[in-house]
């Protein structure tokens, strides 16, 4: 997942209306999938064929998926997360439900949905024409995130950035640095000396 806009709204020109939205990159490796997108675009073209574009097909159909391998219509090449895919953005006005596969039926908290993580997506494929130009579109459903991964766009976590520095998380039964111990008096870790016999009290 990319440029992943899940949790607000964004309009990615100016004029244009705010959408929730995802750009996904697809291995080309999965061959399956391509397949099935391939299919799909071209289904929505030949319904929007009579319903939308007046039975005249457009000589250069503008598709939602691109090579990864490739440049952008303004001619700059794609980032290097997007090498060795298929490139697709999908948006919708309304705002997705983003599970994690454990649990379904529990939408993930915004901290928990970046660029970089791995899900499932639903999507479908519609014949637009928008300000007199015709093409597929592809529409966001749902997304079902699978797994972490590195995060796009240079940004870390701070458990990353600080591993191994500050306190780390207590482990299930053992005190955490710092609490105090009911029956001494003194946090765990310290104990009092006594100075009668220099040994611990």
């Amino acid at each position: 997942m990319s440029y992943t806009n899940l949790t607000k709204p964004r309009a990615t020109r100016q004029d244009d209306e705010e959408k929730y939205s995802v750009t996904m990159l697809i291995p080309k490796s999965d061959v399956a999938t391509k397949a099935d997108i391939d299919a799909s675009i071209e289904a929505a073209a030949q319904a929007a064929i009579s319903k939308i574009w007046g039975g005249v097909r457009p000589p250069v159909l503008p598709i939602p998926i691109h090579d990864g391998d490739g440049v952008k219509e303004n001619g700059t090449p794609y980032g290097p997360e997007c090498k060795g895919h298929w490139v697709i953005t999908a948006g919708t006005k309304n705002k997705p439900q983003v599970v994690h596969q454990s649990n379904i039926a529990t939408e993930l908290i915004p901290q928990d949905i970046y660029s970089g993580m791995y899900a499932r997506v639903t999507v479908n494929f519609f014949g637009y024409m928008y300000k007199g130009r015709k093409g597929v579109g592809c529409g966001l459903g749902n997304v079902m995130k699978t797994r972490d991964g590195d995060v796009l766009g240079g940004g870390v976590s701070a458990a990353v950035d600080f591993t191994g520095v500050g306190s780390e998380a207590a482990t299930p039964g053992i005190p955490a640095a710092g609490q105090v111990n009911p029956l001494t008096g003194q946090p765990y870790g310290q104990t009092s000396i006594n100075p009668l016999t220099g040994q611990p009290m």
